[in-house]
């Protein structure tokens, strides 16, 4: 009796006969996974011999637990153009790549980078390509990509590439080709990692078993190369990011992180004398090496593109003097240009003596006259695609296929007529296919899916290096192409298989570096997230805590006036408290809906989500500094909130959700209070939650332990503050006004006082570095020891109304100096480089 499809009993034989029973190349299209008689290749046999040992339910868990590690460690991108975070599409078949061949791609990889370093040396340099008639001279000086005050300068180390990537795929005669050189700024290698890291955990065994080579080894040399140039035996190296709302964005923090780079963007630095520095709360710190994730004329609004907020004014001086190491150079991406392809191969001939092994397709530069007319003549058989960089050209928008509507025909013939050298035409040709998993009636079967790879290659000391491994895309439809992550695109782990055991290397290993306890100097704009996150977090705490209280639960008992009198003096005051912060629309809404929109509101600016998802922004900013365990607690926090405002809910269904909450935020706290270093990026975190606290504290005071207070306010002011359980161990009878005030104002071992908050700020000022040598305190610091002095030495019936309105105000003002003191508040704050001498 045949087992059923998909069942435990079926044998490993059986469960790949039915997987490749149906799998059938496309006619003239060239498949990693079978020839066109229909027998398997390479090394697919063992990689299914290892899938067929396991049932479709395991493999399934484990490709499940692979999606909920993606969920959890907040792997994601942008499509461009769009402002909301996709999780990463991890696809569940890897591209498998024998090692003899690799080791074949990886030698045209290297012999195409080393020329691309010599075209870009040329072009920046002597210009004999153009002289000798190899280049036409439109084609560079054309380009938007060519950066003309760059023009002579010599880069340090004498590296124009220290990261070169190749999209790659097989040609109609099987060998491969590329399809696009990537030189600006190749993104790709984070993903690559995380990638591996996801299946990794998921597969541990079948890396071992099928002898998957290792991709630490060559980040190693990749971070050894950046450093190639530098002034300084240690440089600090820095990568350049636009910021959370780039594409990339995780790629860029998950990258900083492994390779023990400072994530900076370009408000972090400045440059001072002809030299780059970086912001930091300590002062200006040198930045040696800067590996930028921006386009090149983005990277300095003096010489290049004035409108640019992401660059630094003076950078290009810095690299004229000879003071900074740029990977890659601005200007690099000139060698995107589709202008420039065409005439690579003569160009390789020229200077190596013989063509490319790695060849692209057959392409013609309409900006050519003669050229122009070949591809007049041939435009049913070609692809047209404009030279520029997406967004950098008149054409940027223009594709026209073999299968191009009519209408879309016409306006590109028209806009060929007019700008002619916009475009640049190549031969047609379909994608090559890879494998990947179709469910049926019948279970899962193997289809062919179109795919690209990139591949990588680093300049390291020792020379060009390929990364074992690369970066695929495998589009889920025959008839879209994988050239950018979008909706129906996947990726995909490349396997490169060894014949022989590979050595395990640590991803995130580092050789053996020189002993260090701190971490680095912290930027200061990191330094305003995590304060920030701080403050974010505790403003989502108290939110919750109110709610708790006017749903009536106070303490370990129900208050009777406020869980059945929405009306009462003190349900008044929470929900006008409310209204306030800007936690709900109106306070005159029924118990439920207060309760909801305090939640859950997104339309309220002052809702426990709405401060949740700042504190997620903010940490968003963050990602090279956060780990894992806090991102899952946040995304919870997130998931646990995030309801339609108009969804039903009961009075116990929204109090197990605030109850559920909090038991998040106490998470957090204990992971930053557990497993962060006491270094400066703790102390701001911890620094901007005790500043939120007194502030809150303070103004709770002003409500609910002012000089009119009632028992019921008392209580909730206890609730509020956490401190129910103590006052009933401290007094034996019922609340009152001055127990209650000192408790939670004055008694510092309630570590949910404003004076445990003020001891703690003072600490942490004290950690802090001081920028001035007179030994006199800075503001900030003098606000602070003020505040300290009146809650040690005042007495709970001091603190009136009118105190305490005061205090609130004072915290506040303590708050703006820090941040004065601190942060990059704009082109007028009070800056450390104004302060102190350059370190």
């Amino acid at each position: 009796m045949t087992p059923p499809p998909g069942s435990a009993h079926e044998t490993p034989s059986q469960r790949i006969a039915r997987w490749t029973a149906g799998y059938r190349p496309h006619a003239g299209v060239p498949d990693e996974f079978m020839d066109d008689q229909g027998r398997v290749k390479g090394a697919w046999p063992r990689v299914l011999d290892r899938l067929g040992a396991m049932d479709e339910s395991e493999i399934g868990a484990r490709f499940a637990s692979a999606e909920r590690h993606i969920r959890d460690a907040g792997v994601s991108y942008r499509i461009y153009g769009d402002q909301r975070d996709h999780a990463w599409p991890l696809g569940s078949m890897p591209l498998v790549i024998e090692e003899d061949e690799w080791r074949s791609l990886s030698e045209g990889i290297v012999e195409r980078a080393g020329l691309m370093e010599w075209v870009l040396s040329d072009i920046y340099g002597a210009g004999s390509l153009v002289a000798q008639g190899l280049l036409p001279a439109a084609a560079v000086a054309g380009s938007p990509e060519f950066l003309r005050p760059l023009h002579g300068v010599a880069p340090p180390g004498g590296r124009w590439l220290k990261l070169y990537a190749a999209d790659i795929g097989r040609g109609p005669d099987g060998r491969w080709r590329v399809l696009a050189d990537r030189t600006q700024s190749p993104s790709g290698p984070g993903y690559a990692l995380e990638n591996r890291l996801v299946l990794t955990r998921a597969f541990p065994d079948l890396y071992t078993d099928l002898h998957v080579e290792r991709l630490a080894s060559f980040f190693q040399a990749f971070r050894e190369g950046l450093a190639v140039g530098a002034q300084r035996s240690d440089p600090r190296i820095c990568l350049l990011t636009s910021g959370p709302m780039s594409s990339t964005y995780v790629e860029q923090a998950a990258l900083a992180r492994y390779l023990g780079l400072l994530l900076v963007e370009g408000d972090d630095l400045v440059t001072q004398d002809g030299v780059l520095h970086v912001r930091t709360v300590s002062g200006l710190k040198r930045a040696d090496v800067l590996w930028r994730r921006i386009d090149s004329d983005y990277m300095d609004p003096l010489e290049l593109n004035p409108a640019s907020r992401l660059g630094v004014p003076g950078l290009v001086e810095a690299l004229r003097g000879g003071h900074l190491v740029v990977g890659n150079m601005p200007g690099s991406g000139i060698l995107e240009s589709g202008a420039l392809s065409p005439y690579l191969g003569g160009i390789a001939r020229h200077v190596l003596g013989h063509g490319l092994s790695l060849p692209g397709p057959r392409s013609w530069w309409c900006g050519d006259p003669d050229a122009l007319a070949h591809v007049r003549d041939h435009l049913d058989g070609l692809t047209l695609r404009p030279v520029a960089t997406p967004g950098k050209g008149m054409a940027r928008d223009a594709i026209l296929g073999p299968h191009a509507l009519e209408a879309e025909r016409e306006r590109l013939v028209s806009a060929l007529r007019d700008r002619p050298f916009d475009f640049v035409a190549e031969e047609a040709a379909p994608l090559s296919t890879t494998p990947g998993w179709e469910r049926g009636p019948g279970g899962l079967r193997l289809v062919p899916r179109p795919f690209v790879m990139r591949v990588f290659a680093a300049a390291t000391p020792e020379g060009w290096r390929v990364m074992p491994g690369g970066f695929c895309r495998i589009s889920e439809r025959p008839d879209v192409a994988p050239i950018e992550m979008r909706a129906g695109i996947k990726s995909a782990d490349v396997w490169v298989l060894s014949n022989r055991p590979v050595e395990s290397v640590s991803l995130i290993q580092q050789g053996a570096p020189r002993v260090r306890r701190i971490a680095g100097h912290l930027p200061s704009r990191a330094a305003d997230n995590l304060f920030w996150f701080g403050r974010y977090v505790e403003r989502a705490e108290i939110v919750i805590r109110l709610v708790i209280a006017h749903l009536g639960s106070v303490g370990d008992a129900v208050v009777a006036d406020l869980a059945g009198d929405a009306k009462a003096p003190t349900a008044l005051r929470i929900r006008a408290l409310l209204d306030e912060w800007g936690a709900i629309s109106a306070p005159d809404l029924p118990t439920v809906a207060i309760a909801r929109e305090a939640l859950c509101g997104r339309k309220t600016h002052g809702s426990a989500l709405a401060h949740g998802l700042s504190a997620r922004d903010n940490a968003a900013s963050l990602r090279e500094r956060l780990s894992s365990e806090a991102w899952r607690v946040l995304t919870d926090l997130r998931d646990a909130l995030d309801h339609d405002d108009g969804e039903a809910r009961s009075e116990a269904e929204l109090l197990g959700l605030a109850e559920r909450a909090l038991s998040h935020i106490a998470a957090l706290s204990g992971l930053a209070g557990e497993n962060m270093n006491r270094t400066a990026g703790w102390h701001f975190v911890d620094l901007g939650r005790r500043i939120e606290r007194a502030i809150n504290t303070s103004a709770l005071a002003v409500r609910f332990a002012g000089d009119e207070a009632g028992a019921e306010d008392l209580a909730v002011m206890l609730s509020l503050c956490d401190s129910h359980i103590t006052y009933g161990a401290r007094y034996m009878h019922g609340v009152a006004l001055d127990p209650v005030r000192d408790m939670v104002l004055l008694d510092a071992f309630n570590p949910r006082s404003v004076a445990f908050q003020i001891e703690a700020i003072v600490r942490h000022l004290d950690e802090l570095p001081a920028l001035r040598a007179d030994g006199l305190p800075e503001p900030h610091r003098r606000l602070a020891l003020q505040l300290r002095a009146e809650f040690s030495t005042g007495e709970a019936v001091d603190f009136e109304s009118a105190t305490l309105a005061r205090l609130e105000a004072s915290f506040e003002s303590l708050a703006d100096a820090i941040a004065g003191r601190y942060f990059p508040n704009g082109p007028h704050a009070l800056r450390p480089e104004k302060l102190m001498g350059l370190a």
